[in-house]
Parts: C-alpha cells; structure tokens; sequence
C-alpha cells in the first residue's frame, strides 16, 4: 500500500480513521523526532499542541508519547489551543518546534499534523521534505520508539503546558485594548465551534463595548456550516446575528483561529482580498508604520497599487505561509497574508494569527471612527473598485492529469472580450488581462479540490471569469 503521508500547503491532512490514524500520527511523530536530531533542536524540546476536532487530544497525546520515546521532552498543551498560541508559544519558550494536531478550516471529517520551527513559522519545503523522507523510512521499517505518559512524566519528558497567559501579554504589547473596550460598539464574534472559541470575548469585553458570541462551544461537527472556514455561506448565522443585533461588525475565526472572517455592519461578507488590503491600509495610513507588504499569487492586485501610494515595495510568494514567512523575515516586512484569510504581521510571530488580525480590524474602526463598509469605500478611494470570488470544484484523483493537460495545452488568449497579457505557473496557472483583473486555477494543496479564482472591477465581470475558468478546466 502506497504511504498515504504528505505534507501539502501547511501539513498534512487525512480524513480521521481512513488516513487520519494513530499508527499514521504516531509514524508522523517519530519521523519529526529524528528530523528535530538531525537538525540539532532536539535539546529545546518539542511542543505539542491540538483543537477541538474529534479525539484531537488524543492524538496529541500519541505524538507526545512518540516524542518523549525519543528521549526529547514533550511540552504537551493542557488544553486545546488555537494554532497562533501554539506558534507564538514557540518563540516564546525557544522550543526545537511544534506539532499541531488541526485541520484548520477543513470539514469536520477531517484532521491534521503540522510542524512549525522553532521560529513558529510554518515549515519551510526543505524542512517538511526532510520530515517525508524520515517518514518513508519509518514505513519501511516500522520502527516507532514511545514511552506512556506518566513514565514519561516521571523521567522529566513530559511537561503539561499552559501557553495562554505569554500569548495574551504579547497582544496587549500590540493592540490597545483599553481604547477597543470604551468603544460604544456591539460585536459579534463567530468562534466557529473552534479553538479560538472565548479568546476575542474575553479581550473585548469590561468595558462600553458590548460583545456577543456565538459558536463558542466545541462540536467537532461544526453544524450550521460546511466547514468552519470563515467565508460564506458557512458567516450566514453571522451575518444574520448581525442584523438580528443590528451589530456594529462580525468578526470570525476559523476552527484553529489562524484565519479570520469579517462581515460588515449590514451583514455583508468583507471578501479575505478586500480584508488583506484593508489592514494594508491600517498599518500604512492609520499607524503610519512603513515596511515592505508579502502577497501570494491569490492575493488582491491592490496591493501593489497601496504599494505605489505609500512607497513600499510588494512581493508575491506561491499559496502557503511557509513560503510567506521566509520573505516576511528577509524583508522585514510589515504585513504577509494570502487568499485564505491568513495574515501575519511584523513585530509578532511570522505566522498567520486569526486573533490578533481581528483586533486590528477592529482598531481600524476605532481610530477612524468608520463602519466597516466605510473603511472600504475608503479603500476604494485610494485603489478602484475591486471584486473577488472563488469557487472549489472537487474531482475525482484521476481526473487531476487531465486538468492539468487542458488547461496548459489550451492557454486561453481572451478571458470574455479581453486580451490576455500575461500568464504564468508561479503556483497553479494564473492569466492576467489587459485590465488588470485576473484569473487562477490550482490544486488545493490539502483536498482534493480545484479551485478556480478570479478578481476583476465588478461583480458581473468575476461570475464571467470564473465560468471562463471551469470551462477551460473542464469542471
């Protein structure tokens, strides 16, 4: 049987029971724990942490066992935390890395296992290519070294670990939380039944501003949604709670709170390209900070032209935060963040942060005293009206081959009557028009999903884009 165990955009990810095992989890731990030898980062330990998915504890207590079997002590999170606490955690305590036990915003059915260095980054490809070759050999073997927890315990391998409180610290150190507290602003916040679920109440609440939560209990289920990814139709309760409430704005975040959603005080969706720019614009105009902006090839061309007016410069990476936050690093960037809904920022852990993205948001609002719907005609002021959507098409695995042939072999010339200027594979197959707009077919790198994007002036227009996008596909 052919090893099912690869790493994608961020980790690894299975349906739980057919890929998604203890025996696969565990061949997984012990290939990091050789990797964290190799590397030289076994003495700093390992941290490991997990969401509110199905039996997500009980996986990571497998990898801690694998881990402390390994002579490398296990910092296991004594509760379940969202993927930025895990991340920061790790700079923080100068952890060898972590392991996460998440599958972030897939379906319910799922979970996943992925690795941040010691930065609390994602890993890098030559990092997670390293940890796939460890893992072929434990296949092949089937060597797995782990001790129980409670010996483990006693030896002075495992250490039961609470990495809240240091998060929190250093979000105060970023955020006013004072000034967003005496806000006359009603808040309603989607936790999605997920890991962040309580964190942006607690930090919101004791003061004028009255806040509201909804989803903020586990369900590994995830009812009322298809998934907790935080974009519609899975906002719909949001965005009706928010009119229900008559709700200054929604904020979201996805099931392990690296991602974050906004809808707008009408109950209207804030696309991730409008939000990535608009907090472009907070750092830029309302902080007044300088530093260059980190976009992924699914990311909002408005970016370059904030570029323009504030004199930064831009740069543009493949989809994956692994790729983001080497440049983030290189350039001390101000801002990193893709189409997902992830955004990272300077003076913080280089990695996506759900949480403290929302709090940003809504300090934008506080400090220029705008809705969110006025922040973006603010924006629009400044760039142009720019539309957006994706569609996710799911095919069956041997079909892949074919749409790849179709759409490389038959590159279209005109998207609707306009000219296409240019076109390239940076990550998936990308075609830029004569107007700026543009279209993008890739590979999910975690499900077995097309998706199809497109960005373009008006709403009209990107419904035309995307059917130009399925029929070249042929989906």
């Amino acid at each position: 049987m052919a090893n099912p165990i690869k790493f994608g955009t961020d980790g690894w990810r299975a349906i739980i029971a057919q890929d998604f095992t203890f025996d696969n989890v565990r061949i997984c731990a012990q290939a990091t724990a050789e990797y964290l030898k190799e590397s030289g980062m076994a003495d700093h330990g390992l941290i490991i942490g997990y969401d509110t998915r199905f039996a997500s504890e009980d996986f990571a207590a497998a990898a801690a066992e694998v881990v402390a079997g390994n002579g490398i002590k296990a910092f296991l999170c004594n509760k379940p935390a969202p993927t930025p606490v895990v991340s920061y955690g790790t700079l923080a305590r100068k952890a060898g890395g972590a392991i996460i036990i998440t599958a972030s915003h897939n379906p319910g059915a799922w979970n996943g296992f992925k690795y941040k260095v010691e930065t609390g980054s994602s890993a890098p490809p030559e990092v997670t290519s390293k940890i796939e070759s460890h893992i072929a050999r434990v296949v092949d073997s089937g060597q797995i070294k782990h001790l129980a927890l409670p010996q483990a315990a006693k030896q002075g391998l495992l250490e039961y670990i609470d990495l809240v409180p240091v998060y929190l610290d250093q979000l105060k150190k970023l955020v006013d939380l004072d000034r967003l507290r005496r806000a006359k602003l009603k808040v309603v916040i989607d936790s999605m039944w997920g890991a962040g679920a309580g964190y942006l109440k607690e930090l919101l609440s004791g003061g004028a501003m009255e806040v509201i939560e909804i989803h903020g209990e586990r369900n590994p289920a995830f009812p009322e949604m298809e998934r907790p990814e935080p974009i519609m139709p899975n906002l719909d309760p949001l965005s009706a709670k928010i009119k229900e409430q008559k709700a200054s704005v929604g904020l979201a975040t996805d099931g392990d709170a690296d991602r974050m959603g906004i809808v707008d005080e009408n109950g209207v969706f804030l696309t991730q390209l409008q939000v990535f720019a608009l907090l472009c614009l907070y750092l830029l105009d309302a902080r007044g900070e300088q530093g260059a902006l980190v976009k992924t090839v699914t990311a909002s061309s408005m970016l370059y032209r904030l570029g323009e007016i504030f004199n930064v410069p831009v740069f543009e990476t493949p989809v994956g935060f692994r790729y983001i936050a080497p440049v983030m690093e290189k350039q001390n960037a101000l801002i990193g963040g893709e189409e997902s809904g992830g955004y990272g920022f300077r003076g913080h852990v280089l990695e996506r942060d759900g949480i403290l993205a929302n709090l940003y948001f809504l300090d934008f609002m506080v400090r220029t005293g705008k809705s969110p719907s006025e922040l973006l005609a603010y924006l629009y002021s400044k760039t142009g009206s720019h539309h957006y959507r994706r569609i996710d098409v799911t095919f069956p695995a041997d079909e892949r081959k074919a749409i790849i042939d179709r759409v490389s072999q038959n590159p279209p010339r005109t998207v609707g009557d306009v000219s296409v200027v240019k076109s390239d594979t940076v990550d998936g197959f990308r075609f830029t028009l004569a107007d700026g707009a543009w279209l993008l077919i890739r590979f999910s790198g975690t499900e077995p999903v097309l998706r199809i994007y497109a960005e373009n002036g008006t709403p009209a227009r990107v419904e035309e884009m995307l059917e130009a996008g399925k029929k070249l596909a042929g989906v």
